[in-house]
């Protein structure tokens, strides 16, 4: 694993644990129903898909999915995400296949998957061209990419917000608050403005009808909740 990787790794680690509250919180809130009408506007079939969940964090979008009644694997580079993952699969009574494994280089035989949807996760990865590449290769003929992140390495700086008190950002310290910030620092040289160069990156690797959808947050972050994201999201899909 090279130093970049390293590096990432050892911050979502810290961060598994209060990561994976919040998410089991999610799951139970409102927030469901907004990105599970999100995956399933932008699937192939909504139900019955064979789907890769790349950078699954604790299990969210795997649980979502396989919850209507999809055939999902979640995979990620952190070990400790993964077994936040598992244990949250233990208590909601779901089996759950959540794998430790490189999003940029997934360990699987070429065109094993219908879909693969990944959330927060393409602006961490240190070489996003061969990503993409990798799984334009993992998708059957026809198999569709869906990517919600933002351009967090190019963000201005964030108007100070009124969060509430349960927020995420408000129990993140400053010594990892400082990581983060190092992070987008080492990743952003290596990256053009998004959503743009996804599109270019997806193109060269052999994806077709490519859309971007630039209003996600505004139905999705619409409420300062606990879950606000205030970084602009977008929904990337494509098709091989």
């Amino acid at each position: 694993m090279n130093t970049m990787k390293q590096e990432i790794t050892r911050y979502w680690a810290k961060r598994s644990a209060q990561f994976s509250a919040l998410r089991q919180s999610e799951l139970v809130s409102k927030k469901r129903e907004l990105w599970t009408a999100e995956l399933l506007h932008n699937l192939p079939a909504p139900s019955g898909l064979r789907i890769l969940d790349v950078g699954t964090g604790s299990g969210f979008f795997t649980f979502l999915l396989s919850a209507l009644g999809h055939q999902v694997t979640g995979i990620d580079l952190t070990e400790e995400m993964v077994l936040e993952g598992q244990k949250t699969a233990a208590l909601l009574g779901l089996p759950a296949d959540l794998r430790v494994m490189d999003a940029e280089q997934p360990d699987f035989p070429p065109e094993t998957f219908d879909c693969i949807v990944s959330r927060n996760l393409t602006w961490t990865l240190p070489h996003l061209p061969e990503a993409y590449r990798n799984w334009y290769a993992l998708l059957k003929p026809g198999g569709v990419l869906v990517n919600f992140d933002g351009d967090y390495c190019h963000e201005s700086p964030l108007p100070q917000l009124e969060l509430p008190q349960q927020h995420a950002h408000k129990s993140i310290d400053s010594a990892l608050s400082a990581s983060y910030e190092q992070l987008k620092e080492q990743l952003a040289p290596s990256q053009q403005l998004r959503p743009a160069w996804d599109m270019k990156l997806l193109q060269q690797a052999g994806f077709q009808d490519i859309s971007v959808d630039t209003e996600l947050s505004s139905r999705v972050y619409a409420e300062i909740d606990e879950f606000y994201n205030p970084t602009p999201m977008f929904t990337i899909r494509a098709v091989k």
